[in-house]
């Protein structure tokens, strides 16, 4: 796939080196020189501009692409840069870095497809870090809804249970399911809950309590610190 990514910056780059390295054709659309000789240096094709102008855009190829990243930390610039390539068709990811303004862009940008908090997903991973056990936050879906993976305990009150005897709290949902050293995929109602295996979970947060007693049990309380 082809995909403009506006920003070459730490998010930016970051995010174009993972989708290069996983076979995808990249081009970055950057305005700050130094950002653009660390982009050209570490061979990415750049097109030096402002990528809110369509006369970029274009230069970048975007009647071609099949994504467009905006992902500097300027919201304006980003905005625009989404308004312009879905003109052309082209999937739109939206970074916003203020939790604030989660709700004005979720009304007023309808057309853009995802948006997304570079600073929340890195505190997810300190998150990660910082408790440990047998519970990782996968992602933030909304100010109130997390997806979390769990893994299953020998003292969950669901081990030896099948799925479908799984009685997840309410505004909760089972995503997927891994037995121990699988790929995880599709939960089938017959599956078995064993020590080890794995459950994705999309949560309220004001549940994610409950979902971590019923398919962790007392290992909670070591998984996160007593809290």
């Amino acid at each position: 796939m082809r995909f403009v990514i506006i920003g070459s910056g730490r998010v930016g780059l970051r995010t174009a080196r993972v989708l290069r390295e996983e076979g995808h054709d990249i081009v970055l659309v950057e305005l700050d020189r130094d950002c653009v000789k660390r982009a050209r240096e570490a061979r990415f094709e750049v097109v030096e501009g402002d990528g809110s102008r369509e006369e970029v855009l274009l230069e970048a190829g975007i009647e071609e692409a099949d994504a467009l990243g905006a992902l500097t930390a300027d919201l304006n610039v980003n905005f625009a840069a989404c308004m312009v390539a879905k003109h052309f068709g082209c999937r739109t990811v939206l970074r916003v870095d203020e939790d604030y303004r989660e709700e004005v862009y979720q009304k007023y940008a309808r057309e853009v497809d995802e948006i997304v908090y570079p600073e929340r997903l890195g505190a997810i991973g300190a998150k990660n870090a910082l408790l440990g056990g047998s519970i990782r936050a996968i992602a933030d879906i909304a100010q109130h809804l997390q997806v979390v993976l769990v893994t299953v305990s020998k003292s969950s009150p669901m081990n030896g249970y099948s799925i479908e005897e799984v009685a997840l709290p309410a505004n909760s949902r089972l995503l997927a399911f891994g037995k121990k050293d699988e790929p995880m995929g599709i939960p089938l109602p017959d599956d078995s809950l064993e020590t080890g295996d794995r459950v994705a979970v999309l949560a309220d947060f004001d549940v994610l309590n409950d979902v971590r007693q019923l398919l962790v049990g007392d290992d909670v309380v070591a998984a996160t610190g007593g809290a």
